[in-house]
């Protein structure tokens, strides 16, 4: 699914956010990235998606290289990777369903964008998108009168009716409570299991990665120090990757 070979990303000559980064992610899995705050993490699912463009190496999705191939090329390679963060990153004036339908907008004509005449097969789309993540009850409610977590499961629904093969999730649940992060990260776990979904998720907390993911990466000042299996996870690997 991605294959990404000595990516380097600098913001200054002393400051490598990345440094020659190499790793393989085989699809229909869930890893999770470890690392503390600063170590890279955004950075590197940033350079994935070439909204920073990397200083050296190469991004390959699906066979296609990214950091060198065309800007509709690109255009059409994002239409199969969904994002979800840390804010949720939905219009909040926008109702729960409407906020599903924003990964499609690109297949319709600009008058049905600005109407809100979406055709009846996308519409069921998002509607059965909803129904996955049990939220059809708000399909119609603003995305602003719902909760934290309502909010995150409306993003990841937003990635099902997109159609994505590969969701990239940043500290997803950095903002939710202990009991909805558990209802999150099950979801997306689910997503993997049921819909061959591959995940690639910027996670704190070790226990939940070792818990939910399938691989665990460990980043550590723009390097990457720790690549294992999660149920291979140990304290000794804690400490490397959360070194000063």
């Amino acid at each position: 699914m991605i294959t990404v070979e000595n990516l380097t990303k600098s913001y200054s000559r002393s400051h490598f956010a990345l440094q020659n980064l190499s790793f393989q992610i085989i699809p229909h899995t869930f890893t999770a990235i470890l690392g503390s705050s600063g170590a890279g993490k955004t950075t590197l699912l940033r350079c994935l998606l070439q909204l920073s463009r990397p200083d050296a190496g190469q991004v390959w999705f699906q066979g296609q290289n990214l950091t060198h191939c065309s800007a509709l090329e690109l255009r059409q390679a994002r239409t199969q990777i969904a994002t979800i963060a840390q804010q949720f990153n939905l219009v909040r004036r926008r109702t729960a369903l409407e906020n599903c339908l924003g990964g499609r907008l690109a297949e319709l004509p600009l008058w049905r964008c600005l109407t809100n005449q979406f055709p009846k097969s996308l519409l069921r789309e998002g509607l059965a998108a909803l129904e996955r993540v049990q939220l059809l009850e708000v399909a119609f409610q603003r995305a602003d009168r719902l909760s934290g977590g309502q909010q995150q499961r409306v993003a990841i629904a937003r990635a099902l009716t997109q159609n994505a093969r590969l969701l990239l999730a940043d500290e997803p649940v950095a903002s939710l409570d202990p009991e909805t992060t558990h209802v999150v990260l099950r979801l997306l776990r689910s997503l993997c299991e049921q819909e061959g979904m591959t995940i690639l998720c910027n996670l704190h907390q070790v226990e939940l990665a070792t818990q939910y993911s399938d691989r665990i990466l460990g980043i550590q000042a723009g390097k990457l120090v720790l690549d294992v299996p999660a149920h291979q996870f140990r304290n000794a690997d804690a400490a490397l990757i959360y070194k000063s």
